[in-house]
């Protein structure tokens, strides 16, 4: 049984990335296109289009070529967008890297992806060198200056031109990493015609708010751009529409209530814990949101009551939609017509895309109000995942549907809820926490003698990582988080601790997630 998008399928424009997306950028002239939140620098439509090719040629003189990678490794910040769209034009691979990583993760990343060069910022410079270092990177590159690396505006200075480069719509242009549905962090193979393919989905969306974004519009650049929604959602297909994009950092409510003000935000992409602070927080009185449009939130479920809330408190349209990093990432979106939305739902497929809901255990499809592990088929599924070829065909079948790993339940109408998960992945503010790494990392510790993780409940957060240990010697709950948070990025730590006799397992020695995770919402009445 499968389901497909009320909208009409679009057709999707045979071109490289940054033609999609900077085609109309020398027309547009001084239009801001971005601009840094704290500081209000700007650049122009027309100055990033010149900025790109200058990019382009400072990287080509370098010797970066043609199916090179180069990360990016940065909060948001208009030169980012720069430094992406110049890797792209040349041919080459952007693996985006979270700036929270330390100095071991970002090595692993830098190995696995296989990259020449990395930029980065001057706080990040010492875990940025390290990794360049061990990982064998034949440069590094900082915004601003820096001691150990070449300056952004070296890059800026050349006179050279950047060469023409034939891409094909199969190259890869953007290597993310993304647990899918089970294990460590692996590197998802999204192409040219994969986010093409999406930015003219998203843009099919006909009467929908955001597909009605234009030049008249100011988005908050908030949700990290290394992520795969804020890079696609915000970052592409604002400049693609032409609107100006506001850079965010970090958030803080204070700043994002501000920075809404100040610039006019029209449009703004988030995640749940952001509608609960907008939905409850008493500070969002002291400032007027009358000009916000519309608030979009994904990266995890939303409940219904907190959306109203919040709908009803700023006078603007709230809806979620669903997707991940293999599906480029769009693939659900709620409309914001009042008569047709679902508020707890994630709506039904975009334009060019399938659905089928299967049972985990027969992988037979289920029909309307049954639960079903969510399969999506259409143009923005990733090619796979790079030098994994057994995790790729676990994920992606023969007949080109993803396996996502999520159960959802469809209604009559052809909307979707996603109702729970197949996959083990553990979702910390929309961040993407995989229990197997923080397993792999807390066994290594002497008085640990085995571990299980699993999300546990949170209001704030959805959920916060929660360690079941068997410890072999004296060991504290403070001591094993510690040993955690010295490790891996603060969204990872471990902020639960059971002491327990034994794991359970299966008789093949698989962890029983499912039972832990059972265990832990009836403890927490979830």
């Amino acid at each position: 049984m499968i389901y497909r998008s009320p909208f009409p399928d679009v057709d999707i424009p045979q071109v490289a990335l940054p033609h999609l997306v900077l085609e109309a950028a020398a027309q547009r002239g001084d239009k801001p296109a971005l601009i840094d939140g704290p500081t209000g620098r700007t650049i122009s439509y027309a100055l990033l289009d010149r900025a790109v090719q200058r990019v382009a040629a400072g990287l080509h003189e370098r010797g970066f070529s043609q199916g090179d990678v180069f990360a990016i490794y940065s909060p948001n910040l208009p030169e980012y967008v720069v430094v992406f769209l110049a890797v792209a034009q040349l041919g080459g691979t952007v693996t985006t890297v979270n700036p929270l990583y330390t100095a071991n993760e970002l090595t692993q990343q830098m190995r696995s992806a296989g990259a020449r060069a990395m930029i980065t910022v001057p706080p990040l410079l010492p875990a940025a060198r390290q990794a360049a270092a061990e990982a064998g990177l034949d440069e590094v590159f900082v915004f601003g200056e820096g001691e150990g690396a070449t300056p952004f505006a070296a890059l800026m200075s050349t006179d050279g031109v950047a060469p023409r480069v034939e891409i094909a719509a199969d190259d890869v242009v953007v290597l993310p990493y993304s647990s899918g549905t089970t294990g460590l962090p692996k590197g998802v193979l999204l192409t040219h015609h994969n986010l093409v393919a999406n930015l003219t989905q998203i843009d099919g969306l006909q009467g929908h708010v955001y597909a009605e974004v234009g030049e008249d519009d100011v988005l908050l650049g908030l949700l990290p751009f290394f992520h795969i929604y804020g890079m696609t959602v915000i970052m592409l297909y604002s400049l693609m529409r032409g609107a100006t994009v506001v850079t965010m950092p970090r958030f803080d409510l204070e700043q994002f209530l501000q920075f809404r003000q100040q610039y006019g935000i029209t449009y703004a992409n988030v995640v749940p814990p952001i509608i609960m602070a907008l939905a409850k927080h008493p500070l969002v009185d002291q400032y007027d949101m009358s000009g916000l449009r519309g608030l979009m939130s994904g990266a995890a479920p939303m409940g219904a009551a907190v959306a109203r809330l919040a709908a009803e408190r700023l006078g603007c349209a709230v809806m979620q939609g669903y997707g991940m990093t293999e599906l480029s990432p769009v693939s659900h979106t709620n409309p914001d017509d009042p008569d047709t939305i679902d508020m707890a739902s994630v709506g039904p497929p975009i334009p060019n895309t399938e659905c089928r809901l299967i049972d985990v255990g027969t992988g037979e499809d289920v029909g309307p109000g049954q639960p079903g592990e969510l399969l999506v088929r259409g143009p923005q599924v990733m090619r796979g995942y790079l030098n994994d070829p057994d995790a790729t065909a676990a994920t992606l079948d023969d007949d080109g549907w993803l396996h996502t790993g999520d159960i959802a339940v469809v209604d009559e109408r052809g909307y979707f809820t996603i109702v729970d998960r197949v996959k083990e992945l553990i979702k910390y503010k929309g961040y993407q926490v995989a229990p197997a790494e923080l397993e792999a990392l807390l066994v290594t510790h002497p008085d640990i003698a085995d571990v299980a993780v699993v999300g546990s409940p949170d209001e704030d957060a959805g959920e916060v990582p929660k360690a079941f240990v068997v410890a072999a010697g004296d060991l504290s709950t403070d001591e094993v988080m510690a040993f955690v948070a010295e490790r891996v990025a603060p969204y990872k730590k471990v902020r639960k601790v059971e002491f327990v006799s034994e794991i359970p397992k299966a008789a093949s020695g698989k962890i029983l997630r499912r039972d832990l995770i059972a265990k832990e919402r009836s403890a927490t009445g979830a």
